[in-house]
């Protein structure tokens, strides 16, 4: 159920993007927003309620196996998954002409890029690296202090479920449209291997963004939570 609640509101990525950055065109839909929200929020708590319930009636036994002290072997080989994914949508952008798209599309194309990076390479290696726990040197005013979990674990768990959802139900869209001989260019603009490689490498990226959080979540979290 709490899968069925999540599916129901994929446009809740691009709602986020369009709040981010209202500079791209998007349209911003109160109502549809609240409505994607409320889908979410009840398919977070079902599965934190049923997390509890497994909990109570197995002894508490860690879903994942033994507590660890490091960070495991799968937490790395899913942040560097993420980093392909991320990649690998940019070297298709650029292979398809996009660039210069982008670029003619002025400041809010800028910062979309940016935060595009933020959240495909920085975000993923903090999840895993030492220095996604307690600031290094080279950060002014704050190094050598603890970095605050949530600021990685919010947009960690965040865009890694959000762009599951989106990309997961495009890629079965893209399967169905690609066999049914119904795919639609649209304007035109991109070839479909764009979106063969564009699709799947978003959902490899949200998979492994997720996964990693989760990795930084159970590090992190205080003996006992």
């Amino acid at each position: 159920m709490s899968g069925a609640l999540a599916m129901l509101c994929p446009l809740l990525l691009l709602d986020v993007v369009a709040l981010l950055i209202p500079g791209l065109g998007l349209t911003v839909d109160p109502a549809g927003i609240a409505g994607r929200l409320g889908c979410l929020a009840g398919a977070v708590l079902l599965a934190v309620a049923t997390n509890g319930y497994r909990r109570r009636h197995r002894g508490d036994r860690p879903l994942f196996g033994r507590s660890l002290t490091g960070t495991p072997r799968w937490a790395w080989v899913a942040a560097y998954l993420a980093v392909a994914g991320c990649l690998a949508r940019l070297a298709a952008q650029y292979s398809a002409g996009a660039a210069e798209i982008m670029v003619a599309d002025g400041s809010a194309a800028l910062a979309f890029e940016v935060g595009f990076l933020l959240a495909g390479v920085l975000l993923p290696l903090a999840l895993v690296h030492s220095w996604g726990r307690v600031f290094p040197r080279w950060v002014p005013l704050l190094a050598g202090r603890r970095v605050p979990r949530w600021l990685l674990l919010g947009p960690g768990f965040g865009l890694g479920l959000l762009m599951v959802v989106y990309f997961g139900i495009g890629t079965g869209q893209l399967v169905v449209q690609t066999v049914s001989g119904s795919w639609d260019p649209g304007d035109g603009g991109y070839p479909l291997w764009f979106f063969w490689v564009s699709i799947p490498a978003y959902l490899v990226w949200g998979l492994g963004l997720t996964v990693a959080s989760l990795a930084y979540w159970r590090r992190t979290r205080r003996p006992g939570a």
